[in-house]
């Protein structure tokens, strides 16, 4: 039982109600009387009793909550509650009047009693249905079903999801009501559903209008506004779902029961979302043959589904792990209905093997997405490092020249740019080789390499691991409280991928612009708040605790080498690293050192080959940006 301020809308309610009980009282009289109250009764009808009658059944019906909630969003769960309501306020005032009946008259009779909880049930249920009927949904019966959800944007998506919760019964969901930051759509309705405020005034909509559910339907509302959103929501401790950002809404069909999740991390983070219209930029891959190496992981993954709605002719997935091979091509064939996916075991890095699949797959464009990415991993395995990124790198490089591959995109990480680590070290030298690869004329296969930070849900990111640790109750482990990192959703980061494929040539390496960096230590506390949790020592709280920086891992990373100069492109964000020319000669010979090293398991010579490669890169002439955006 709640009180509740005073407004123009509950008085109107509360004056339509003293009107129903005045009308219930004095029906209930006509009907049991035939139209001749006896005289020892007759007292019972003056205005003095009514007044009475009508008082109590109020201050009852306020204290059930009866103007909580706007009548036209009525529900099975209203019903019962002024069934409730209504027995109780008739139960308070016959007993007053039964206890204390006006002068000369007889005690109140039971079937007066009895009529008039009736009568007054009837009109109460039925005028509240009724609003809900008139106003808000015709055609969809008279009670809300299962669970009610107020819709936060009235947009596009807002606009479809209600149609969707209108239609779909076995969804068990009603909307109630819109929030939209567009003043214009206030008190419009919209599907029937009216626009009630606000993202600015939500805290005082759910408190008047209580849904069992919030429901984010703004694909592309920036992360600060869904953190705001989440915080209030949080606040009035009302559960809240999202409908998923723009880049998890590419294309495909629309099936609201799974779009619909929980909202994530990844939601709140304060990211513009990036627009890029793949079909417009793609025409280089539509009706061609791809062939994407590390299909299984995470980022070759994204840009196989990717790929599969642009209208390729085939796609080659080359993997050299056997499950993750498996579950990509059975998604591509019997999700997405792609058949023309042909999923090839084997190691990049193996030219035998690769030349073998190109001669029986000829591709016209390569993604290389295939390497070790996890730091900590490199760093005591350097000889599978330089193996599987770099070794590999050169050697489906020269294949796909070998056999006329029209564009060669690798994907490579903001760690290549001031390495130090031996994933940055390894990555560095990979771009290298792409940028040498096109500056040969001999060949006419076009390179590129997109550099960007972290994606987030990829295999090793942070994200999983502290949703693993606030499911175990903590401690979530941060290695440093100032600690930064760049972060882009795997979908995101795709799609730009792509759209850098669409302008490469001669070498280039495209930056992704990755908004601003995070703090890991915010990054945590947000993912605990989010799991309902609250990031401390005390009882039902889950601690962070740090444990310093792992071996090769900097406090922050950054996205530029020094020397380099910014570029722009067609693209907002997409950037251009101008830089002088890679000495070909000098970088051959470190390879073929390099490869020496490997194959004779020299781990320390290695390491002291590449880190010495990577401080001191020959390089000839001088960078001319005009030239490099070319």
């Amino acid at each position: 039982m709640r009180t509740f301020p005073v407004s123009r809308r509950r008085l109107w309610q509360l004056a339509f109600d003293a009107l129903l009980i005045v009308g219930a009282w004095r029906l209930t009289f006509f009907l049991t009387f035939d139209k001749q109250t006896p005289i020892y009764y007759r007292h019972l009808l003056s205005w003095q009793v009514i007044t009475v009658v009508v008082g109590i059944k109020l201050a009852v019906f306020v204290l059930f909550g009866f103007y909580n909630r706007w009548w036209r969003y009525v529900s099975t769960r209203d019903m019962w509650g002024a069934a409730r309501g209504v027995t109780v306020a008739c139960l308070a005032a016959d007993l007053v009047l039964y206890a204390f009946p006006p002068e000369h008259t007889s005690h109140l009779p039971r079937r007066i009693i009895a009529l008039d909880f009736l009568l007054l049930l009837a009109l109460v249920a039925g005028t509240r249905l009724l609003a809900r009927t008139l106003i808000e949904r015709p055609p969809s019966g008279l009670v809300a079903r299962g669970r009610e959800v107020l819709v936060i944007g009235a947009g596009d998506a807002g606009q479809l999801i209600v149609r969707e919760l209108q239609r779909n019964r076995r969804l068990g969901m009603t909307p109630i009501g819109f929030v939209d930051d567009d003043p214009r759509k206030r008190n419009d309705r919209i599907q029937g559903i009216r626009v009630l405020g606000t993202t600015d005034e939500l805290t005082q909509i759910l408190r008047n209008n209580r849904p069992d559910e919030v429901l984010i339907a703004m694909p592309s509302a920036p992360g600060e506004l869904r953190r705001k959103i989440v915080e209030r929501t949080r606040g009035e401790r009302i559960p809240i779902k999202t409908l998923p950002a723009l880049h998890e809404l590419i294309s495909g069909e629309f099936n609201l029961a799974v779009r619909i999740r929980p909202v994530q991390v990844e939601d709140v983070l304060g990211r513009e979302q990036v627009e890029v219209d793949l079909a417009q930029v793609a025409t280089y891959v539509r009706d061609r043959a791809v062939l994407v190496t590390g299909a299984g992981g995470s980022i070759g993954a994204e840009l196989c589904r990717q790929l599969s709605r642009l209208g390729v002719a085939r796609l080659i997935l080359v993997d050299q792990g056997e499950s993750a091979l498996y579950e990509i091509e059975r998604e591509l064939v019997d999700e997405r209905n792609f058949t023309a996916a042909i999923p090839v075991l084997a190691d990049c890095g193996d030219r035998p093997k690769m030349r073998q699949v190109f001669e029986r797959y000829p591709a016209d464009v390569v993604f290389h997405a295939a390497a070790y990415k996890h730091v900590p991993m490199l760093e005591a395995n350097p000889l599978q490092a330089v193996a599987n990124n770099v070794l590999a790198t050169r050697a489906m490089a020269e294949v796909a020249c070998e056999f006329g591959v029209k564009r060669f995109v690798l994907i490579s990480t903001d760690k290549a740019a001031n390495p130090q680590n031996l994933l940055g070290h390894s990555k560095a030298v990979c771009e290298w080789i792409v940028e040498s690869f096109a500056l040969r004329d001999d060949i006419e296969t076009r390179f590129v390499a997109v550099r960007f930070g972290n994606v987030l849900a990829s295999s090793g990111s942070v994200i999983p691991i502290f949703r693993r640790q606030i499911e175990r109750g903590g401690p979530v482990t941060v290695t440093h409280p100032e600690m930064t990192r760049f972060f882009m959703t795997i979908p995101e980061a795709v799609s730009l991928v792509v759209q850098s494929g669409a302008m490469g040539g001669r070498g280039q390496v495209y930056v992704l612009d990755m908004g601003k960096p995070v703090k890991i230590d915010d990054l945590a506390r947000q993912m605990i708040e989010l799991s309902g949790r609250t990031a401390g020592d005390g009882d039902g709280e889950i601690r962070i605790q740090y444990v310093g920086a792992r071996a090769g891992e900097k406090l922050h990373e950054e996205l530029w080498n020094a020397g380099e100069a910014v570029g722009p492109t067609s693209h907002p964000k997409i950037m251009r690293a101008a830089r002088s020319p890679i000495d070909r000669g000098w970088l051959e010979d470190e390879l073929d050192d390099l490869q020496r090293l490997v194959e004779e398991a020299d781990t320390l010579g290695v390491i002291g080959k590449l880190r010495g490669m990577s401080a001191r890169p020959r390089r000839t002439g001088s960078a001319v940006l005009e030239d490099t955006l070319h």
